[in-house]
């Protein structure tokens, strides 16, 4: 280990200087010091030549080429719309605003009151130019609500968009706008994308201008039950998404479109590390539908169906967890007509291999009304393939967790989504319930709502009645359409009746 130096040491040092320099003025040992010079010669070069410049020079890392090419097609979409006032008052109620300022006497003047005006909302997001005449795919929830919508291009011009449909499904929406030549960008396959591979992603975050982040695909399949949470499944990624980058690019290194930017799951509101994009293919099929008919339509098969657990598995002796059982079938569905029962375990969709139900439900919808899908279940150990041809979805029927739920808008129904409830749920809820059904979803509007019924309670019995499925849930609400339903639920281990009013009180 080398320690500082002293100060004799350093006098030494010192000496051995001057004398050596005295040497080199009066010409003495001329010969071998300049031997050594020349050794010294030798190995300086060496020491001075470092591959820095020589690096530079030869190229740099850089993802400049692939922003180039993509950043003319992602647009900023700007969206104004009248604010919606809240009948309590709470949001852009002009009266409520100068009474909480100047107290009750606002109320109380003498004469007409004054017009107020309504003030307009203003949002911000991002979208992308996906064909060279002007098509834009962007978020459902850019522009949702709005009356005017106003895109700003990277050359400085600002264009007036046409709203062309929306697909709250899948939270996609698609514009136009008027011209040509546009600076389109190529569309990717998304199901060649695999965890691990670069992406960029392009937008207008926080309304700062055009920003380019980049990270990788750290997740494929993921479903977040985020807004509509009818069809999800996202790409997941790290490259920074934040509030404004919605509807905009997510990029592969080839400079192709393989995403959508769409949601952000973090618990201070900004960019964490875990963003979602609606992987390129959906939203493909999604704007080729609403270009040609004007909305979206999608096929499903009628049944209620939830994930097999390791529990569920090894009961039914299967040979590993995974697909998706069906714990209902509605009567007269394209899985009744094909013979599908409950109790059947779904493996394969057209020869795919069905993880979970979000990703059945997702490749049902995609494949159209009217097709005819091969499906391949477990029955009692066998397995056993089926021909199902398929029927539309009504947007009203689809629910989490399946594709047959009872239907909001029929009379019977409460307007929730349920599911059997197992062992598994239960210990996560804390209930000691053993048998029922699971709410997993409440429609604001229903009836249920009106109840207090909530994600999460169980179900147990309807007028006196226990409820083991969907089907059982449905046919004693049809028994009691005109007068009050009685419920039993339990709700975090406590037992509590609820009346639900009939349809029409």
């Amino acid at each position: 280990m080398n320690a500082p130096l002293n100060l004799s040491q350093r006098a030494a040092r010192t000496g051995i200087a001057v004398f050596a320099a005295a040497l080199l003025l009066s010409g003495a040992a001329w010969h071998g010091f300049a031997a050594d010079s020349q050794s010294a010669a030798k190995v300086a070069p060496a020491a001075a030549a470092t591959p820095i410049a020589h690096a530079i020079a030869a190229g740099r890392d850089s993802y400049a080429d692939i922003v180039n090419v993509a950043s003319p097609a992602v647009v900023t979409v700007r969206v104004s719309g009248k604010a919606r006032v809240s009948p309590t008052g709470h949001q852009g109620d002009p009266e409520d605003l100068l009474r909480r300022f100047f107290g009750d006497q606002f109320g109380q003047r003498q004469g007409p009151r004054p017009q107020m005006r309504i003030p307009r909302q203003r949002g911000l997001g991002s979208g992308v130019i996906v064909t060279t005449d002007g098509y834009i795919l962007t978020n459902n929830h850019v522009v949702d609500g709005a009356d005017e919508i106003n895109v700003d291009l990277t050359d400085d011009r600002t264009l007036t968009a046409r709203l062309v449909g929306t697909d709250k499904a899948s939270d996609l929406a698609l514009l136009k706008v008027s011209g040509s030549d546009f600076k389109a960008l190529p569309l990717g396959n998304s199901d060649n994308v695999q965890v691990g591979d670069v992406v960029l992603a392009l937008g207008n975050p926080m309304g700062i201008g055009q920003t380019v982040t980049m990270g990788i695909i750290s997740a494929k399949g993921r479903a977040t039950g985020v807004g509509d949470g009818s069809y999800e499944d996202f790409l997941q990624t790290d490259a920074p998404i934040n509030h404004g980058n919605s509807g905009g690019a997510l990029v592969n290194m080839k400079g192709e479109l393989v995403g959508i930017n769409s949601q952000i799951l973090s618990n201070t509101d900004g960019n964490i590390g875990i963003g979602f994009s609606i992987p390129v293919n959906m939203a493909k099929s999604v704007m080729d539908q609403l270009r040609t008919k004007g909305k979206v339509t999608r096929a499903q098969l009628g049944v209620t169906v939830q994930q097999v657990t390791s529990d569920i598995a090894q009961n039914l002796g299967l040979k590993h967890s995974g697909g998706a059982i069906v714990s209902s079938v509605s009567p007269g569905s394209a899985a009744d007509r094909a013979g599908v029962k409950q109790g059947d375990v779904i493996e394969s969709f057209n020869g795919q291999q069905v993880h979970d139900f979000n990703s059945l439900r997702n490749r049902v919808a995609a494949a159209g009304p009217g097709t005819t899908a091969d499906l391949t279940i477990i029955r009692d150990g066998a397995e056993k393939h089926l021909s199902v041809k398929l029927d539309e979805a009504n947007p009203a029927k689809v629910a989490r967790g399946g594709d047959g739920d009872p239907d909001s808008t029929d009379k019977a129904a409460l307007g929730v989504s349920v599911a059997p409830l197992t062992p598994e749920i239960a210990s996560r809820l804390g209930t000691k319930s053993s048998e029922g059904l699971v709410v997993q979803n409440v429609d604001p509007d229903s009836r249920a709502a009106d109840a207090g019924i909530q994600a999460g309670d169980v179900i147990e019995s309807v007028n006196r009645q226990p409820v083991r499925t969907v089907e059982d849930l449905r046919s004693a609400l049809k028994r009691s359409v005109d007068r009050p339903v009685l419920l039993l639920i339990n709700r975090q281990g406590s037992n509590i009746f609820v009346t639900v009013k009939p349809a029409n009180g």
